[in-house]
């Protein structure tokens, strides 16, 4: 016996997720979606901190309300195992014989501890792929530190970059590695899936998620090793367009500020704009930079009579890049992510009903659904513990008598 098979493309890959947070649970969240089997082991003793951040249901913290939890777990199956527990040590590794994948996120060390690191599993498991994805890796003097996305954005030089040069750092939204790093562990795992289907050899992924989200860095830090300039905080500015910026507009009701963003590419576009906000159209990009400031003025007059919606539209129209920025109201109410069916309504026992981001890629013929809401803790214990271990109810009794899932 074993759990109900996905569909998609994915369908009879089994994934064992020990990850937590953000990061390393959004690659199980994407392999569900496309079919993986993925059980989601979480600590009974350590509450996963993505669990206590909202928004909630009904706003109202708790364990089981999360929305955040709920988004990036979205499709697995729920297990509780305390892994510092012998009883649940070895139930472990019988899991990890019935997985293809291991995703873990400890702190380096701590599963070589309990001699369930990939150098064991291995033992186990010859043709087992396994993601270790950590802040700074699984080696190196800081293969220790521990945190969140914002300090891997902080490690790696997003943090300091994001700004005005006169004011201090502003650093992106949200902990930013956190979004970066699960596409590149995400890549990284299906090409480890090929290579041991073509192969039959197993694969340890060792991904240090501050230093693959350096890769979008990756320019100005190849030109400073070359020789070239420290890039510097320059707020909106842009060495190659201008204007290049954010300009307030007419705010709408029930609001107190509203902005659109432009971007001038061309000296083409430049006339097309100049003439809509009355500015001398056969200015070249060095000149337009040399009258910036001027040049911003004139856009912020004009754009403070209309909407960001007219601003967009009109300048979209004639080929300049331009876009209102969004709330998270207008981004609920999209007409483009609607039409994509990018916001799921999955049914929930506990709330009624729940809503998930949809799949990442759409594919052309195979369609893609998150199978469940995400697991309330330890909701599938019996049925695992049954149905892909093969345990009586006498030996889960004594297990959970041994501390093992609680």
């Amino acid at each position: 016996m074993t759990l109900p098979e996905g569909t998609g493309p994915l369908a009879g890959v089994k994934i064992l997720d020990l990850s937590w947070i953000v990061a390393g649970p959004t690659v199980g969240r994407a392999m569900a979606d496309y079919g993986a089997t993925v059980i989601r082991v979480e600590s009974p003793a350590r509450i996963d901190t993505a669990r206590v951040v909202g928004p909630f249901h009904g706003d109202e913290p708790g364990v089981e309300n999360s929305g955040l939890y709920g988004n990036v777990n979205a499709g697995k199956w729920g297990l509780t195992l305390d892994l510092r527990v012998p009883e649940a040590q070895e139930i472990f590794r019988r899991l990890v014989i019935w997985a293809d994948i291991v995703c873990e996120s400890f702190t380096a060390g701590v599963l070589a501890r309990w001699q369930l690191d990939y150098s064991h599993l291995r033992e186990l498991k010859p043709e087992l792929i396994m993601l270790s994805s950590t802040l700074l890796g699984q080696n190196g003097p800081y293969n220790q530190v521990s945190g969140f996305g914002s300090q891997g954005a902080g490690m790696a030089g997003i943090q300091d970059l994001a700004g005005w040069p006169d004011r201090a750092p502003a650093g992106p939204f949200g902990p930013y590695t956190d979004y970066p790093a699960p596409r590149f562990a995400l890549t990284a795992l299906l090409a480890a899936l090929d290579h041991r289907n073509r192969t039959g050899e197993g694969v340890f992924i060792d991904q240090a998620q501050a230093e693959g989200s350096m890769q979008l860095l990756a320019p100005a830090l190849i030109d400073y090793k070359n020789g070239g300039p420290a890039l510097q905080r320059r707020g909106n500015d842009d060495p190659q367009m201008c204007p290049h910026g954010v300009y307030p507009c007419l705010v709408p009701e029930g609001r107190t500020e509203a902005w659109v963003a432009i971007a001038v590419a061309t000296d083409d576009q430049w006339a097309t704009l100049a003439e809509v906000i009355g500015a001398e159209q056969s200015m070249s990009v060095e000149q337009r930079r040399e009258h910036q400031k001027e040049i911003d003025a004139a856009i912020t007059s004009w754009a403070a009579g209309m909407s960001g919606a007219d601003i967009e539209e009109t300048l979209q129209r004639a080929g300049i890049s331009a876009h209102r920025l969004a709330t998270t109201e207008d981004a609920a109410n999209d007409p483009q992510l609607a039409h994509r069916n990018h916001f799921r309504r999955l049914p929930h026992s506990l709330h009624g009903e729940t809503v998930v981001e949809g799949p990442r890629y759409i594919l052309s013929d195979t369609p893609i659904q998150p199978a469940r809401p995400a697991p309330q803790y330890g909701e599938h214990n019996l049925q695992i513990l049954k149905e892909v271990l093969g345990l009586s109810d006498s030996d889960i009794g004594e297990l959970a008598a041994s501390g093992a899932l609680s």
